[in-house]
């Protein structure tokens, strides 16, 4: 058996499963109309398109929301809704989901029907207000529901239990993207078929909202970057080139940290709304203007997120004693000390809580892995919080600045409670095969490989484990000799070059030293030449 055959026989990849996920089939969706609320949600959009109401799209300020709000406000514009706003909430002002405020602001203009995107779920003091106003409320959204639902006219959400639909981790935008189908079979305007020009936005808004892509995921990321390839939409197009990314050549990892990253870094530091008027962009140079806007966004983002990290490495080391590290400063843009708990973590093996000191109040976010969960703890603090909450790996609070050494005691009594074992070890990446012959890895090999794209939650870029390796020469790189580059030779004779980038410090071995590795193989392309290479994960000592 091939190493690729076996990789696919490691992940129940044979028989008909197998074609199945080699080749996926859009037309094997699922019929809308199974997810909660689907009819209801068509009378009433039906009704809003004969009266030409006043529409408002309410999205979120991730990509999820963004792209969201894009396929709806394209679709409604073909399917012949004249009067279609959008509202994108501010980080730094209406912060997460639906508030009072935007509601009432959006009654004041006129509106009578709000439809949510990527949130709303939870919303039920919001859509009271709304309805009061006169304003009906449709939730399209994909985050944890309520035991009762908000008194809107639909909430379609897969994560309800009153259900048929057989897949529940649609992305925000792919339950935008079934509000869609389910309108096509009563409007006109977007024929059948016309809707996979939309793939595009879908597929950007599940791979960066990291929900698993398998079933109807995989297969509207696998078409979607086919959409992409051919560079129909000018604002993807020209953020595409700001980022160095060829379209031919374009993937999930290039949507994860390529487009990802600059789309995300005008809500940090400003407003998304920069980056759904790149989306939104029909004038080539108008979208290249824009792209280059949210590129620079994103430089800022990095100098910024550099800088805290490296404060918060300071504090970090105080309590690295604790299972789980608080760290607060004032300054620190909470719109990026996300992405420092996100390293800190890395750092530290420890669950991580950031925090942007705002005189008397504090707010941040948590990062997590394993079996701590960093929502639980959250809400194990009630009584020292503002409010908080999310999910087991990534979680925000809001609490007074006074209670931040409180809520450092809290949270690690909460995990010391949960009395959890070996979780470091959690961290460590999982081998699909084993192999004892480094010549296997050819080009072929990763050719093969590519054709289980699109990779991400749930379809892990493949990870192979090498045993008894013999360093033969280290090479230190970059300006603080922070990476990593080695060549390693197995009891064959057979040498491969491995790379690790900001490396810690146990992979800088010696040469003639015996290691076991994980790794995943990647082609190096550097001035036209071509050669295999391995993106090192895991390394141990014999």
């Amino acid at each position: 058996m091939s190493l690729f055959e076996q990789i696919l026989a490691a992940r129940g990849l044979i028989g008909a499963r197998r074609e199945i996920f080699l080749h996926p089939d859009y037309e094997a969706r699922h019929d809308p109309f199974l997810l909660p609320d689907m009819a209801k949600a068509v009378e009433r959009l039906v009704r809003a398109h004969d009266d030409q109401e006043h529409i408002t799209i309410y999205g979120d300020y991730d990509i999820d929301g963004l792209t969201a709000t894009t396929v709806l406000l394209e679709s409604f514009e073909a399917f012949g809704f004249g009067r279609v706003d959008a509202f994108i909430p501010n980080r730094f002002v209406e912060g997460y989901g639906l508030t009072v405020d935007a509601v009432e602001r959006i009654a004041a203009t006129g509106s009578t029907l709000i439809v949510t995107v990527d949130c709303g779920s939870l919303s039920e003091a919001e859509i009271r207000r709304a309805s009061q106003l006169g304003v009906d409320v449709i939730v399209t959204d994909h985050h944890n529901v309520a035991p009762v639902q908000p008194p809107a006219i639909a909430v379609i959400n897969p994560k309800r239990s009153d259900h048929s639909y057989p897949f529940i981790d649609l992305a925000g935008v792919g339950v935008a993207f079934k509000l869609v189908q389910a309108l096509q079979t009563r409007l006109t305007g977007l024929a059948d078929g016309q809707e996979k020009w939309l793939l595009d936005l879908v597929a950007l808004g599940t791979v960066c909202d990291v929900v698993t892509l398998v079933d109807e995921n995989r297969a509207n990321v696998y078409w979607g970057l086919k959409v992409l390839a051919k560079g129909r939409r000018p604002g993807l197009k020209a953020l595409m080139a700001v980022a160095a990314v060829e379209p031919q050549k374009v993937n999930a990892r290039s949507l994860g940290f390529g487009l990802g990253p600059r789309m995300n870094a005008s809500g940090r530091l400003e407003t998304a709304q920069y980056s759904l008027d790149m989306l939104r962009a029909t004038d080539p140079m108008d979208a290249l203007e824009k792209a280059q806007r949210l590129d620079a966004f994103n430089k800022a983002r990095r100098l910024d997120q550099d800088k805290i990290f490296k404060e918060a490495l300071l504090q970090a080391e105080q309590y690295r004693d604790l299972p789980v590290l608080v760290v607060s400063s004032p300054g620190w843009n909470h719109g990026i000390v996300g992405i420092v708990a996100a390293k800190l973590l890395e750092r530290y093996k420890k669950p991580s809580y950031v925090l942007e000191e705002m005189g008397s109040e504090a707010k941040g976010s948590a990062r997590s892995y394993g079996n701590f969960s960093a929502a639980d703890a959250i809400r194990a603090s009630d009584d020292l919080i503002t409010k908080g909450g999310g999910h087991t790996l990534a979680a925000g609070v809001t609490l007074p600045t006074a209670n931040i050494e409180p809520f450092r005691q809290r949270v690690n009594e909460f995990y010391r409670a949960q009395k959890l074992v070996n979780q470091e070890s959690l961290l460590i990446p999982k081998a699909d095969v084993v192999i004892e012959d480094l010549g296997e890895i050819t080009e072929s090999l990763i050719d093969q490989l590519a054709t289980l794209e699109p990779f991400g939650h749930g379809n892990p870029e493949p990870i192979l484990r090498a045993t008894n390796l013999i360093v033969a020469n280290v090479r230190r790189m970059g300006a603080e000799a922070q990476h990593l580059k080695l060549d390693l030779q197995d009891k064959r004779g057979s040498h491969m070059q491995f790379m690790a980038f900001s490396a810690p410090e146990h992979f800088f071995v010696e040469p003639g030293e015996h290691i076991h590795i994980l790794f995943q193989p990647t082609i190096n392309e550097w001035q036209g030449r071509r050669t295999v290479e391995g993106r090192l994960l895991h390394l141990e000592r014999d």
